[in-house]
């Protein structure tokens, strides 16, 4: 575990300072509130690098399952922030390889050299892992290609990104945990990371008003938390936000503590706090070993966000219906073949797609009454399947998939992710708010053709991973550009620059260099409906389409919200 050395102060601690000093033969440094951060120098990207600053006090002991705490005391001498810090406690796939801790509420600042006493816009960077895995360190999310491409097209800026705690260590729900204040912690955790950087983000260089959120799949849903957080209060923590694979309408129904409690109940037993006055007070002090133990042998995912009446004020639908969201331009996105990632294999009847419409155990749940109408707005032929007919023909799955399961994975990619994707664009043109909307159509080296383009797959084309970095054997993958064409790495480089000139001025078009054949993104209009497409097979590598396929069923559950408890 990391250190803060940490001297607790009476006295309000000084403001933070410009950047640009360096110390101890050239090694960067930053004054922030708290005291000196000493991070790194890379000459090979001619960057620095603050690694595993501290934002917060370590969440252990009586500070686990609480609110997050600032850090209210002094450095004493200079912090090293040189390496990444552990990721936050998770259970998955993500997590193998890396060491992971219950302290581990640390942020990663890059920023790049040269551009000392100026205040550069700021990209801060939400994980995605289904809030149960994942974090910051993970060598697929390098921060040093994006930023590189930024100096490149002329619109530098400094990337954020931040940690969180996962699973039961960051949103265990329950009555207990509701009276006392305590719901929904992790997004509470990056809530105080974007206060912590308009405070101190200038001490690295960085406009504490020209911050941009940025997440992918339980990271975007993240960033759609933070529009709608405290029914959409502006808190001035960001100008700009962007979406991949997640939403201001959560992918999932929405719950409440009801929901958890047995879980909560178990866990509280299993743990010997059965008897206690104070369960929760318990649960805090049962040995690490243990309780992670025991949180490793249940549903590690099952616990999610809850509407609490606060943070999570009420359903998103009804939010962005009233325009009680932070009104700020976005980037959203999904990617064409979503519902191979969601959908359930094995559906051989439409009987079989109802019933896993219906079912509890589905996270976009809608009972048998909404369900039994779905097969007439997703009908089993060809304009609605996913994967595409262009991509793998007029097949008939084989087992274990199902003859219907290129129709059920159309509804469940819609379900999930790519209505409440149309239905954020909608809202925000509505509202006359910038909305740069997008389909992702490029399957990387590894990804089969009957699986498409899940999932996940633009990740390494937005942060112009073309080394691979964070892809192999351990996590089942491997380099997403291993043997394509150059046109892969030009989109990457594509894509990259596009996010990092919306970053610095709001628009992902006009920088230098951009590939002379793509088409200008437009923003999202009601009477024309686009959508940029990004396709490493065509020449332009991007294209503008009409947001208009699957119309009927995306409508219908954009009108079945509330229905979804959502």
């Amino acid at each position: 575990m990391k250190s803060l050395h940490l001297m607790v102060l009476c006295a309000a601690v000084a403001t933070a300072s410009p950047t640009g000093r360096r110390s101890d033969g050239g090694s960067p440094t930053a004054t922030v509130k708290n005291g000196t951060i000493s991070g790194i120098h890379s000459s090979t990207y001619n960057q620095d690098m603050f690694l595993g600053v501290p934002f917060a006090q370590p969440p252990v002991g009586d500070l686990r399952f609480r609110n997050a705490q600032s850090i209210n005391a002094s450095f004493s001498g200079a912090v090293a922030a040189t390496e990444y810090a552990p990721l936050c406690v998770g259970y998955g796939g993500d997590q193998i390889g890396y060491p992971v801790s219950e302290d581990c509420l640390y942020l990663n600042v890059v920023r790049p050299s040269g551009y000392e006493g100026q205040e550069l816009p700021v990209g801060v960077w939400i994980h995605g892992g289904g809030l149960y895995m994942g974090g910051a360190p993970d060598a697929r999310y390098n921060l040093s290609f994006i930023v590189e491409n930024s100096v490149e097209i002329g619109k530098p800026i400094i990337g954020v990104s931040i940690a969180y705690r996962l699973s039961a260590w960051g949103f265990l729900q329950s009555q207990e945990v509701t009276g006392s204040g305590n719901t929904n912690i992790g997004l509470r955790d990056q809530r105080l990371a974007l206060h912590w950087l308009q405070e101190n983000i200038g001490a690295f260089g960085g406009d504490p008003s020209k911050v941009t959120i940025w997440g992918e799949s339980a990271g975007a849903a993240s960033v759609g938390y933070h529009l709608t957080a405290y029914n959409g209060r502006d808190d001035g923590l960001f100008r700009g936000g962007i979406m991949e694979s997640g939403n201001p309408v959560a992918y999932r129904s929405y719950k409440t503590n009801k929901f958890f409690q047995p879980l909560y109940n178990q866990l509280v037993e299993e743990a010997g706090c059965w008897d206690a006055i104070d369960n929760l007070d318990c649960l805090r002090h049962v040995p690490y070993a243990k309780l992670n133990k025991l949180l490793n042998t249940t549903d590690a995912s099952a616990w999610q966000p809850i509407v609490d009446g606060d943070f999570v004020t009420r359903w998103g639908s009804i939010q962005l219906a009233e325009g009680a969201f932070v009104k700020v331009p976005i980037i959203d996105g999904a990617n064409t073949d979503e519902g191979t990632a969601f959908g359930p294999q094995g559906v051989n009847t439409t009987q079989d797609f109802i019933d896993f419409a219906s079912s509890p155990d589905s996270g976009a749940f809608i009972g048998k009454r909404f369900a039994s109408e779905i097969p007439q707005v997703y009908p089993n032929i060809p304009s609605y399947w996913i994967p595409p007919v262009e991509e793998v023909g007029r097949i008939t799955y084989p087992a274990p998939y199902g003859d219907h399961y290129r129709q059920s994975a159309a509804y469940f990619g819609d379900a999930y992710m790519i209505a409440n994707r149309r239905g954020a664009c909608q809202t925000w043109a509505a509202n006359d708010i910038p909305a740069y909307c997008y389909r992702f159509n490029t399957r990387p080296n590894g990804v089969p053709p009957l699986v498409g383009v899940t999932h996940f797959q633009e990740v390494a084309f937005v942060f112009d991973n073309t080394m691979g970095l964070g892809y192999n054997a351990a996590h089942g993958t491997v380099n997403p550009f291993g043997g394509q064409p150059q046109s892969y790495r030009d989109l990457a480089k594509l894509m990259s620059s596009s996010w990092a000139s919306f970053i610095y001025d709001l628009d992902p078009n006009g920088f230098e260099g951009r590939y002379a054949g793509a088409e200008a993104w437009p923003a999202y209009s009601l009477e024309s409906p686009q959508e940029i497409v990004w396709d490493a097979n065509e020449t332009s590598l991007a294209y503008v389409e009409p947001d208009t396929y699957r119309s009927e069923g995306i409508q219908w559950i954009l009108d079945h919200a509330l229905a979804y408890h959502r």
